[in-house]
């Protein structure tokens, strides 16, 4: 079942809603149709319609990105409606249902009847709608920045007072926006999206065939684009454009999005994979209470994250202290993976900071529990 309105309808279902919430809506008869969308407070969330075979043949959107910045909404009263290319049903890439909040965003029948038959750009009215959150995922990259649709979508509400959000590799929807004056919406505003540090790291699979890198499109249009280090949250906000940089930023920018249209964001919504990366975020600016915060209360966070974190920091590591902050990470949750690759990677960290020692002292018992190990017995032979 398709949610959506026509413009008279929407219009009449507004001004019920001030009708039965109260008069600090302050809606008229004079009030226009965008006037009216910023009072009731509607977001439309857009998708790539790119995705096939989970991600495995053609990117697609990312589930655990639509599914918090939904229920962020959700949460603080505000309806939602959901939109791609052609319409219909979309595919995302392949994620984890049995994460905690992609469970609710499951378990909600009225988004899951819109998630299987979305709205199709052509039947959109921008007039409906006081914001516009664009979800990432690689397929952003391949379909959106190329929708004129989605373009003028985006520029009229805008152009109306609204706001316009986006995360990850959503703001490649953004790079060809232009507004009424001729000029690009990102021109002179503060920005982010997924960097090129991040796209090394973690998007070998599909960044070969992008068009562009998103952080290198943004400053070739005069942004300000701006970023925290690798998958951790960043969020900026600019005249009410509001981008993130990464899936961890998602209920940051979701939150920011709500702010910018008047709405205080209440304090739900917090998840443990995004409360972990804020604390490594904390360790990485050498905030020793996010040390001790962990040891005495590891079960909200997720040590596994940890790990693997300290372990992908340490392969774009370039200067001794964030080798050092690296083997921080690492260490800290070394006893709760425990797991042969991360040990090597601990002992190269170590090796990185001329703490041959301790290195060895690893790598020997690598190579008597874990024979088959070979580059551990290596890295010995060259010490």
């Amino acid at each position: 079942m398709k949610c959506t309105f026509k413009k008279s309808k929407s219009i009449w279902l507004a001004a019920l809603w001030v009708v039965i919430i109260g008069p600090q809506f302050h809606a008229t008869a004079e009030s226009t149709p965008a006037e009216i969308a910023l009072q009731h407070h509607k977001i439309l969330m857009v998708l790539s319609g790119y995705g096939k075979d989970q991600g495995q043949t053609k990117p697609g959107y990312e589930f655990d990105e639509l599914a918090k910045a939904y229920l962020t909404f959700r949460d603080n009263g505000v309806s939602v409606d959901i939109a791609s290319p052609s319409g219909g049903a979309v595919e995302a890439d392949k994620y984890d249902a049995d994460k905690n909040f992609n469970q609710t965003f499951l378990a909600d029948p009225q988004v899951m009847n819109q998630l299987a038959d979305t709205l199709a750009f052509t039947e959109i009215d921008s007039r409906d709608y006081s914001a516009i959150f664009v979800v990432g995922g690689k397929g952003a990259m391949f379909d959106l920045p190329y929708d004129k649709t989605l373009q003028q979508i985006i520029a009229d509400i805008y152009q109306a007072g609204g706001s316009v959000g986006a995360v990850c590799h959503g703001p490649a929807a953004l790079v060809d926006v232009k507004l009424d004056d001729g000029s690009y919406l990102v021109t002179g505003k503060k920005v982010n999206g997924f960097t090129n540090t991040e796209e090394r790291v973690f998007g070998k699979k599909w960044v070969k065939h992008f068009d562009f890198l998103l952080e290198d499109k943004l400053n070739e249009r005069k942004a300000k684009f701006q970023s925290s280090p690798m998958m951790l949250s960043h969020v900026a906000s600019d005249e009410r454009l509001v981008t993130g940089q990464n899936p961890t930023s998602t209920v940051d920018t979701a939150q920011a999005l709500l702010t910018s249209i008047g709405i205080k964001p209440n304090n739900g919504n917090q998840y443990s994979d995004d409360l972990t990366l804020k604390l490594v975020a904390d360790i990485l600016k050498g905030k020793e209470s996010a040390i001790k915060q962990y040891q005495n209360n590891t079960a909200s966070y997720e040590p596994k994250m940890i790990g693997m974190y300290g372990y992908m920091y340490f392969t774009a590591a370039t200067t001794a202290q964030e080798y050092q902050q690296a083997l921080t990470l690492m260490q800290l949750a070394q006893k709760d993976i425990k797991h042969p690759k991360l040990d090597l990677q601990i002992a190269k960290a170590h090796l990185k900071l001329n703490q041959e020692a301790e290195a060895k002292t690893i790598l020997t018992q690598l190579v008597a529990n874990n024979p088959e190990l070979t580059e551990a017995q290596n890295l010995i032979e060259q010490m």
